[in-house]
């Protein structure tokens, strides 16, 4: 993937970014997130920094993530969203419960919240597949051998969003790193298994 293929991305919540390559650093606002409470059946924030394009076929979106697990709940992400009421993202997120963890949100009015496993250090390769409105994510510890986290139906608009969300629903942001982007349009013989 080339610096060339981002001109085609935009913001929303419009923050800084510095493009090198496949390599995005993106700075995270402060007490930002993306989640539709269910405790409040409402949108209760939707002002994370969240660089994306808008496609209309299946895709494979892979990116190694990083950053520095400062404050509860901050999370480097990938994205796919039909509009504020309808989108699904996958986190490296520092829990309440102090963990590391790969998280996901599926949200189709209100969210959901899933932590999944828990890794080791501050760095892990995340994905999103799609195929029709079926999805997958996938996480991985070497790029290489990725494992489902989370398998999903989401109804999207023929025209949707996918892209890259920095958060830091409870601290005073940062940068977050992602690396090794590979974003291709196509699709996979298995969801589950990403391949």
């Amino acid at each position: 993937m080339s610096t060339d293929l981002f001109t085609n991305f935009k913001w929303t919540n419009q923050s800084e970014v510095i493009i090198k390559n496949n390599t995005l650093k993106i700075k995270a606002h402060a007490r930002s997130d993306f989640f539709n409470d269910p405790a409040k059946g409402a949108m209760s924030n939707k002002n994370a920094a969240f660089f994306f394009t808008e496609i209309n076929y299946d895709f494979i979106l892979k990116a190694k993530v990083t950053h520095s697990f400062q404050s509860v709940y901050d999370a480097c992400a990938l994205m796919v969203m039909n509009n504020d009421n309808c989108w699904a993202k996958l986190c490296f997120e520092l829990t309440d419960f102090g963990t590391h963890a790969v998280v996901s949100v599926v949200t189709n009015g209100i969210s959901d919240d899933a932590n999944g496993v828990n890794i080791d250090g501050n760095t892990v390769y995340l994905q999103i597949v799609k195929k029709g409105d079926i999805f997958a994510f996938h996480y991985s510890l070497d790029g290489n051998k990725y494992t489902m986290a989370r398998y999903f139906g989401l109804p999207l608009n023929e025209i949707f969003k996918v892209g890259f969300v920095a958060q830091s629903p409870l601290g005073d942001g940062g940068d977050f790193l992602f690396e090794d982007i590979s974003f291709k349009n196509e699709s996979v013989t298995n969801l589950r298994e990403g391949i």
